[in-house]
């Protein structure tokens, strides 16, 4: 999901914020006991995410898509000492590990953890958010944005993970390839959309970030 030259992306971590202790452990393990580690943030991905959320210091922080709670705790990195992060994943079999890291870390008193279906989880928030990081199934990632954009505070910050996926958004397509349209359509939302101002950033898998108006 790298599209620099290895060169060069290894310069890039190498000069770059280096991940926390914590968050190896949760990567190892992650690695030995779930499947498809790959949805890890990664270390490079993770410190861009601690610094977005430390310059924005939101009080109320929505993620989609918890999975071992890697970005979770990233994000968390940058919480208002009053602050709460509520994180969202269907996978019920993850919570205990979610939850072991989560109060490793110092600010397991400050994630909410919810299981489900973010569309349903979403709408029952009696909250407003600073920050949502989405990261779930892409053929709902429009319908997240149209949920969440709702919540959003102005300026407001929406970061949007996989907005490249795996560089599919410039090859032709397979009508049968439900996720790449659906990221496609996605991307033609966010840069249309007149409630928010978007930047794409070609990081890892592609991180856009938008700014509610």
């Amino acid at each position: 999901m790298n599209f620099l030259p290895e060169a060069i992306d290894h310069y890039v971590v190498a000069h770059s914020e280096q991940e926390p202790k914590l968050l190896q452990q949760l990567t190892r393990e992650t690695y030995q006991k779930v499947l498809q580690p790959i949805m890890l943030s990664g270390p490079y991905q993770g410190r861009v995410l601690s610094m977005i959320s430390k310059l924005i210091n939101p009080k109320s922080i929505l993620e989609l898509g918890t999975f071992t709670g890697y970005s979770t705790l990233c994000l968390a990195e940058g919480l208002h000492a009053d602050g709460q992060i509520h994180t969202i994943d269907v996978n019920e079999e993850l919570v205990d590990f979610q939850r072991k890291y989560f109060d490793k870390s110092g600010f397991g008193n400050q994630i909410i953890q919810h299981t489900g279906n973010a569309l349903d989880i979403i709408p029952e928030l009696k909250t407003s958010f600073d920050l949502v990081f989405i990261d779930a199934d892409k053929p709902n990632y429009c319908n997240y944005f149209h949920l969440v954009i709702e919540k959003l505070n102005p300026g407001g910050i929406i970061l949007s993970d996989n907005v490249l996926w795996h560089g599919k958004v410039i090859e032709a397509i397979d009508e049968k390839d439900i996720s790449t349209k659906a990221v496609l359509d996605y991307n033609t939302l966010l840069k249309n959309d007149e409630r928010v101002e978007t930047v794409l950033l070609p990081i890892r898998d592609g991180l856009t970030i938008s700014r509610k108006k």
